[in-house]
């Protein structure tokens, strides 16, 4: 697998922002990372269907796990979210954000890989519709 691009790198900071600004979150207490994972669960299983969507998850997962090992304790659901990386926010903050970077980045990477980076960021767009995502 490829190296996340810069431009995927930033556009998994721009989420994270965005997340973390909303107020309109379902769970405001729950971390960003989290929260993007969710949003990504439900808009995309839409058009990959859930087990594709948990398999893409399963894999970025795996990716985020060699950048930041406390991952280990994190894993995904059947239903394609994830389990502990509240708990990791929640316990070591500096190290749940990196974790959910390393997620949110690897997730993207495999999105453009499939898809294109074109089509990539019109989903951001439609996910996201009040963030500024583009450069």
């Amino acid at each position: 697998m490829d190296t996340p691009s810069p431009s995927t790198r930033d556009l998994a900071r721009r989420l994270l922002a965005a997340e973390a600004a909303s107020q309109s979150a379902a769970d405001p207490r729950a971390p960003e990372g989290v929260r993007v994972c969710e949003k990504l669960r439900i808009h995309l299983a839409r058009f990959i269907g859930p087990d594709g969507f948990t398999a893409l998850l399963r894999r970025a997962l795996a990716l985020a796990r060699a950048e930041v090992p406390a991952l280990h304790g994190v894993t995904e659901k059947a239903d394609g979210s994830l389990e502990g990386l509240d708990k990791l926010a929640a316990a070591a903050p500096d190290v749940g954000g990196a974790a959910a970077f390393a997620i949110t980045t690897h997730l993207l990477t495999l999105l453009v890989t499939f898809i294109g980076e074109p089509i990539t960021a019109r989903l951001m767009r439609e996910t996201w519709p009040d963030a500024s995502l583009d450069k």
